[in-house]
């Protein structure tokens, strides 16, 4: 499944029709850390079943992430990020199972990192969106 398919399967208000790119990588990091308060909400109310579909949703989207990586272009970057990614999955794994909300605050902790630095260049995009 790829990326826009991940974020199609998380209920926003924001029209995915009408976004670039760049702004569906940005949704879909909006959308992962949506779901990790709402696992965190569940594994506080004991709602194991409930927590751990969200959780698989979170790894979802992730592995969405990770399929939009272009390790030719992206280079080490993109390496790098793709390690991240894995390593935000294996971690969401655990939280899962260990019940460990330690585990989905630092995965919040590393998409908020990397969103911050995505909608850094948001402006450079869009102007090389344009000139094209």
């Amino acid at each position: 499944m790829n990326g826009l398919q991940q974020y199609q399967r998380i209920n926003t208000q924001t029209s995915i029709t009408d976004a670039d790119p760049h702004k569906l990588i940005q949704l879909l990091y909006n959308g992962a850390l949506e779901r990790i308060n709402m696992a965190k909400a569940k594994m506080q109310a004991n709602d194991h079943q409930a927590k751990g579909a969200v959780i698989v949703k979170v790894i979802d989207i992730v592995a969405g992430l990770r399929s939009f990586l272009d390790k030719e272009q992206g280079g080490e970057l993109a390496e790098r990020l793709d390690a991240l990614y894995d390593y935000m999955e294996r971690t969401l794994w655990e939280a899962n199972v260990h019940n460990d909300p330690s585990k989905l605050d630092e995965v919040a902790n590393l998409l908020r990192a990397i969103k911050e630095g995505w909608d850094g260049i948001r402006e450079e995009v869009v102007n090389q969106q344009q000139a094209v």
